[in-house]
């Protein structure tokens, strides 16, 4: 999926009105073939990574389960491990704290928060204090602000798409690591 392509029919969270989009009866996936391997990205070029790109535009527009699918075909990419792989495995937590607050779990909220500043504190410890086009400190404390006040989504059954978690993930910049 490219990042121009259209944004999915509806943001699938799990007890809402909407069915599995892969594995649920009429879910917007289902029956599609998955798509060609998910290369990972080269050094610091993340702006031409299709799926990263994908995954940053659906979790601005509230699409956390999408966003969450989008990064994990990368983060497999980059074989789990890594600098690049943790800060991807901190936005996927991020987008589950998303996925969580739709649901209206403050707890699970807060639990994937934490859990994506702890990844994104721990590759800027590393030495990449910038990665993915992201300031990994200032998402960390950005991750942490929502751990201790998770915000309130819609309710799973509201079946709106709405953005939850933010500010936005506005990529910039060249990483240098």
């Amino acid at each position: 999926m490219l990042p121009d392509d259209p944004l999915p029919p509806y943001s699938y969270v799990p007890g809402g009105p909407w069915p599995h989009p892969i594995s649920g009866e009429g879910g917007h996936l289902a029956g599609r073939p998955r798509g060609p391997r998910i290369p990972p990205i080269r050094g610091d070029d993340w702006a031409s990574s299709p799926s990263y790109l994908r995954g940053v535009l659906l979790f601005n527009a509230g699409f956390y389960w999408e966003a969450h699918e989008a990064w994990e075909g990368l983060w497999h990419a980059h074989e789990r491990a890594g600098p690049t792989a943790e800060v991807l495995k901190g936005l996927i937590k991020l987008a589950a704290a998303g996925v969580k607050a739709r649901q209206g779990q403050p707890r699970g909220v807060s639990t994937h928060a934490r859990r994506a500043a702890e990844l994104f504190e721990s590759v800027a410890r590393g030495g990449s204090r910038r990665l993915l086009g992201l300031d990994l400190e200032a998402w960390a404390a950005i991750a942490r602000a929502i751990a201790e006040h998770p915000p309130e989504g819609p309710g799973p059954s509201a079946g709106v798409v709405a953005g939850v978690i933010g500010p936005p993930i506005e990529p910039s910049g060249v990483d240098r690591g």
